[in-house]
């Protein structure tokens, strides 16, 4: 039996505020809030209500939108809101046509042939998902076809009245940091461009919503895993708090998120690395010493590098050692890779013990932890490096890396083993100093 949904007292004052006479309305604030389903539902009403009518989702991966979006957030909107409505999904086109011939267009940015068929005509509301992702000068262009014409009919006591309905914009995301534009435009009121106070600042609505609001449709173990991560993440995920923007940091939140492959449809890979950063623990005694970072990374067919897995700990020799080999039979890698300046041939020598004949490359740091980072960070920025899924500690070090050096806490094990992964998979791509050199990265 179907149970009659009830919005919870965050989504009805959500409701409110998409009622009201902004023409852009964003949802922002933390993980699993309920924001995605909110204005999914929207969509949904708004098509209901005009016959005739379209309107468009879109986000940066269409592959992330249809895992998201399509699969989950609306057959669940259909079914707990509107459990009478039938909508065909044509899984060709990528929309889903409503009982009066409205249209609701599923779309993803990265793809310029469907890109171009969603924007190739006018819709009555569009609807930009975890605009995080989104590039402003994008989201410039979905704006112009913010145009569709169309009448909703609107019940009387004296008959049926038509009005047009008003064309609406709506976003929402995890809030990264207050340089983005999605900040600037809905919390800031400034031009993300120019820095001008925007000239119609009430055409511009927000509201955070968080985990705890939807905590009614959360399990608790759930709520309790995002109070367990890291306190940047915390702010970002729990609490649906904006980060200081930091000018000269290396990693940003956007480009992770941006180019995250999180359906597990990574193409064949070409070379497969584990990278080692020891930390010199012993195998008793070490709760007080850095972690050892291990890392996989792969190289794709398609020519980019993905983080496969972390499989940091703390540990001593015996024990980080099999976890390395054993990582390098799982994914069956084709060299283990290991930074030796703490302990030269000792790192070695705990590889092939654990896995004799393991082929083995040893690094050393030449320069500082930045200067090795940087051209890594470059390949995060344009998609060419990737992660395969979340990893928020080795996530919160890359994040604390800047042009000045690493200004996080503690010792950034795991975000040093991957980017000894990743300058592996690509030494062509690591700009070379002036003797030739990779900065910060020798083969020994």
């Amino acid at each position: 039996m179907t149970t009659a949904f009830e919005p919870t007292p965050k989504q009805i004052e959500a409701q409110s505020l998409l009622a009201g006479d902004a023409t852009h309305t964003m949802l922002f604030g933390g993980s699993r809030s309920g924001k995605t389903f909110w204005l999914t539902r929207a969509m949904v009403m708004r098509g209901l209500k005009a016959a005739g009518s379209s309107h468009a989702i879109l986000r940066f991966r269409f592959n992330h939108l249809r895992q998201s979006v399509v699969e989950q957030t609306w057959p669940a909107v259909m079914s707990l809101c509107f459990p009478g409505v039938v909508a065909t999904l044509d899984r060709e086109l990528w929309r889903a046509r409503l009982p009066n011939d409205s249209f609701v267009w599923f779309g993803g940015l990265d793809d310029k042939e469907r890109v171009e068929k969603v924007l190739g005509q006018e819709h009555a509301t569009i609807y930009l998902n975890e605009c995080s992702q989104i590039s402003y000068d994008s989201r410039n262009v979905a704006i112009t076809r913010l145009a569709q014409r169309v009448d909703q009919e609107i019940a009387r006591p004296s008959g049926v009245d038509r009005r047009p309905l008003r064309t609406r914009m709506f976003y929402d995301c995890n809030p990264p940091n207050k340089g983005h534009w999605t900040y600037r435009l809905f919390v800031a009121k400034q031009d993300p461009l120019t820095g001008r106070a925007l000239p119609n600042p009430g055409d511009y609505a927000s509201l955070r919503m968080n985990p705890e609001d939807n905590a009614r449709n959360l399990s608790p173990e759930y709520l309790q895993t995002l109070k367990s991560l890291p306190w940047r993440d915390q702010q970002r995920f729990l609490l649906g708090e904006w980060a200081d923007a930091n000018p000269s940091a290396l990693f940003s939140e956007i480009a992770l998120d941006k180019w995250r492959s999180t359906d597990g449809a990574l193409p064949p890979m070409t070379k497969v690395v584990v990278a080692v950063d020891p930390s010199g623990s012993g195998d008793v005694d070490n709760l007080d010493n850095d972690e050892i970072g291990i890392v996989v990374c792969g190289l794709g067919q398609d020519g980019n590098g993905y983080v496969l897995e972390d499989c940091s700990l703390k540990a001593g020799p015996a024990t980080w050692g099999n976890v390395t080999v054993s990582a390098w039979e799982r994914h069956l890698a084709n060299v283990v890779v290991a930074e030796t300046n703490f302990g030269g041939e000792m790192v070695k020598h705990v590889i092939q013990t654990a896995r004799p004949r393991t082929p083995f490359r040893a690094v050393s740091a030449s320069r500082g932890k930045a200067v090795r980072a940087e051209p890594i960070a470059a390949l995060f920025e344009t998609g060419k490096c990737r992660l395969a899924g979340e990893f928020r500690k080795m996530e919160s070090e890359l994040l604390g890396f800047s042009s000045s050096g690493y200004i996080g806490e503690g010792s950034p094990n795991r975000a040093d083993a991957m980017i000894w992964g990743m300058c592996e998979l690509f030494p062509g791509l690591v700009r070379r100093d002036a003797q030739g050199r990779r900065p910060g990265y020798a083969v020994t």
